[in-house]
């Protein structure tokens, strides 16, 4: 098992920031392991909209297909699986006068003899969790447009 969680300020209204990362497949945008990442189905994203996730991890590409299981007004959580590992990103949002504050944690479970790698792994999944935490405001910003500067107000 690995698990990885980081806390980071959006610049965004809460409700535009969990309706953009509802949206799986903006992954690509702001996960820097992920290659690409395809809906299934079509129709609006809700509950039980699936995506195929390729990532690379270690020079290796895999692929799990992850299912959005919770969409809340202020969670939305992510299942991928294949047979090596299931992975869970679990959002929690918070806003603050127009910020907001977004804590993201992803744990994987491996399957099988790769369970045995899994200590052995923390420290890489702890650099994507930071590189998660840079990329992912970057990306809102880009998707949502820049928003007018509101100082470097803390949350």
């Amino acid at each position: 098992m690995v698990e990885v969680e980081r806390v980071l300020t959006v610049r965004h209204a809460l409700g535009e920031v969990v309706r953009y990362l509802a949206d799986f497949s903006h992954a690509e945008m702001w996960d820097p392991g992920t290659v690409t990442c395809e809906r299934l189905g079509g129709g609006t994203v809700s509950v039980g909209a699936e995506w195929r996730n390729v990532s690379e991890f270690r020079g290796r590409r895999t692929e799990l297909r992850y299912r959005l299981v919770r969409w809340e007004p202020d969670r939305l959580t992510f299942v991928g699986r294949n047979k090596t590992a299931t992975s869970t990103d679990d959002m929690r949002f918070e806003e603050h006068a127009g910020v907001t504050r977004l804590t993201y944690r992803a744990h994987v479970d491996f399957h099988g003899l790769a369970r045995l790698a899994g200590p052995l792994l923390q420290r890489e999944f702890e650099r994507l969790g930071d590189q998660v935490a840079e990329r992912l405001p970057q990306a809102v910003d880009h998707a949502l447009g820049t928003p007018p500067s509101q100082g470097d107000r803390q949350l």
